[in-house]
């Protein structure tokens, strides 16, 4: 299906004004598309892209397009339906997505992106009314973050061998994403520049192009000298690493793959398979678990809330304190076990 010039220029208000990373902007577009799908299957309309062109490049300041393409194409078109959609057409796409038995996480997460694209709307001026504001997301049972033990994380990190440049690497990004509880999508984007040996630092770019700087535990720093050592004396790397590392480190990756470059998510994410299996622990672990586990082990050992927030570089404390309901959970246990008259007996 063809992309709209409307939804291409949200599209690029979300990377470029928002700064959404490619992959949440790539989320919201395909929401848009099964949107898009939804009115062309109800109006039995076949995309014709230069109409569609026609209407998006027509709108003005004041919002619906000009009388001319409003009496003749914008009816028989997605983006005048779009335009002219109210809460009852919206409401009639969600009971279609009912009927698909979407779950309730992955709803709202369909109506949030109709909600941000029609508030975008409204705001550039191409409705007159937002129809979302009519618009209800049901309610969700919150899901707890999921966190490992401090002895399955010890079996984790000592399952990379040493022996090699790709193994110290593995060992140091583990240690690395426990030690500061950074997202993989931050720990693939560190560059050698951001890191700070002598302060035990590193600068990390978050969500949003927000950036913050997070401290490096002992292990970590250990694992990452020890990977930098081997990649200095390997004749694979060492060149291209130390003309980097003279010119400032900036924009050369400090997690290398095979061949020198950048890894991605998804390389992050077999490693990550590949130790768990080693280690025998449970497969559905992901790097995000690590992340999970890193701010729930500070709080379980007296970290308070707002330095765990600026950590994990949350901009709202509510998403933090989802992680009170497991140390609260585990405090109850302990309670129970440990205090005389917790318990009936």
């Amino acid at each position: 299906m063809s992309v709209l010039p409307i939804t291409a220029s949200f599209a690029s208000y979300l990377t470029d004004e928002r700064h959404f990373s490619p992959y949440t902007a790539r989320c919201y577009g395909a929401d848009l598309r099964q949107y898009v799908e939804f009115l062309a299957d109800e109006h039995n309309i076949e995309i014709d892209e230069q109409a569609e062109r026609r209407v998006f490049e027509s709108l003005s300041g004041g919002g619906s397009p000009s009388g001319d393409v409003v009496g003749s194409i914008a009816p028989t078109t997605i983006t005048g339906h779009i335009l002219e959609a109210d809460a009852d057409k919206i409401r009639a796409y969600l009971a279609h997505l009912g009927e698909k038995q979407y779950s309730p996480a992955t709803t709202a997460r369909k109506i949030a992106t109709l909600r941000s694209f029609y508030k975008w709307a409204h705001r550039s001026g191409y409705i007159a009314s937002n129809p979302m504001t009519l618009i209800r997301t049901p309610r969700q049972n919150k899901r707890l973050p999921k966190a490992i033990t401090v002895e399955q994380v010890e079996r984790l990190l000592s399952a990379p061998s040493e022996r090699d440049v790709l193994g110290r690497r593995d060992r140091a990004m583990l240690e690395t994403i426990y030690s500061t509880g950074i997202r993989v999508s931050e720990l693939v984007g560190l560059d050698i520049a951001d890191l700070d040996l002598e302060t035990e630092s590193m600068h990390v770019r978050g969500k949003g192009k927000k950036e913050r700087l997070v401290p490096l535990g002992t292990h970590a720093l250990h694992a990452i000298r020890r990977y930098i050592e081997m990649v200095e004396s390997d004749p694979r790397f060492s060149q291209a690493w130390r003309a980097a590392t003279a010119a400032g480190g900036a924009g050369h990756p400090l997690f290398i793959n095979k061949h020198g470059g950048r890894l991605s998510s998804r390389s992050v994410r077999r490693k990550l398979d590949k130790y768990l299996r080693e280690a025998g622990l449970d497969p559905t672990i992901s790097p995000h678990t690590l992340r999970h586990s890193f701010a729930t082990h500070l709080l379980d050992n007296g970290a308070d809330l707002r330095s765990v927030q600026e950590l994990l570089g949350h901009q709202s404390l509510s998403t933090t304190q989802v992680y009170t309901h497991l140390t609260t959970d585990r405090m109850r246990e302990t309670y129970d076990k440990a205090h005389p008259r917790a318990e009936a007996s």
